[in-house]
């Protein structure tokens, strides 16, 4: 097993382990896809599987995945050997059994309570398995198995789950209203403005000024003239 691989699963492991509550013994749903490659590839999973993910591993399967396989025939024989070697967890469809692929979404609906990892070689159903947030994803690539990257929607989901955890409930509540508040007192604050906006220039001011009197200052007349001294002729 290369360094660079057990490195990267390592990481992988770490974060499903830390942000979805992963523990030992891990729970591997296979379906009869994943069986198939191994058997082609010559994987013994069960020796080889613990020590890719560092943990002890609980392998597991359906009764639907199993029949599926048996409907298939010869071709599928050796895979549905493999699968039955597996523990068998019961599934929603004892009377009505359903495609592997189907009963194996069944199994991590509601936010996958018993944390099951998926190992398969199904496309689709590897796709309808990343919309789901907190799912692990086992596949096979050519002689050896792979755990996929988180997928964007266990990022997301991850982000938004320690945004919330940075902020509690309480201070999301006091924000909320301090923000409410803030809204209420601009809009005040923007009908006080009108009040006080005049609806035109004042009048008053467009007066020309007055030009001041040259004889304002000047002390005010007594009102009685100066009566002129009259000489006497002798």
């Amino acid at each position: 097993m290369g360094v660079t691989r057990q490195k990267h699963a390592k990481k992988i492991m770490g974060f499903y382990k830390h942000n979805f509550q992963f523990r030992e013994p891990f729970q591997v749903l296979l379906d009869g896809t994943f069986c198939q490659a191994a058997l082609r590839n010559k994987i013994q999973i069960r020796e080889q599987l613990p020590g890719y993910l560092d943990g002890a591993a609980q392998l597991c399967t359906t009764r639907c995945v199993i029949k599926e396989l048996e409907s298939l025939g010869k071709a599928l024989y050796g895979a549905k050997l493999i699968a039955q070697r597996f523990q068998v967890r019961n599934c929603s469809h004892h009377k009505n059994p359903v495609s592997g692929s189907t009963c194996l979404l069944s199994m991590i609906e509601d936010g996958n309570p018993h944390h099951f990892f998926i190992a398969t070689q199904d496309q689709e159903l590897s796709n309808k398995v990343k919309r789901k947030p907190g799912i692990p994803l086992l596949f096979i690539i050519q002689n050896t198995m792979v755990l996929d990257k988180p997928s964007p929607k266990s990022l997301a989901f991850v982000q938004k789950l320690q945004t919330d955890q940075l902020v509690p409930e309480y201070q999301k509540q006091s924000i909320v209203e301090l923000k409410e508040k803030e809204g209420l007192v601009k809009q005040e604050g923007e009908k006080r403005r009108k009040r006080k906006r005049a609806g035109g220039p004042n009048p008053l001011s467009c007066l020309k000024k007055k030009k001041k009197n040259p004889e304002e200052g000047q002390e005010p007349s007594t009102g009685k003239k100066k009566r002129r001294k009259r000489k006497r002729n002798r």
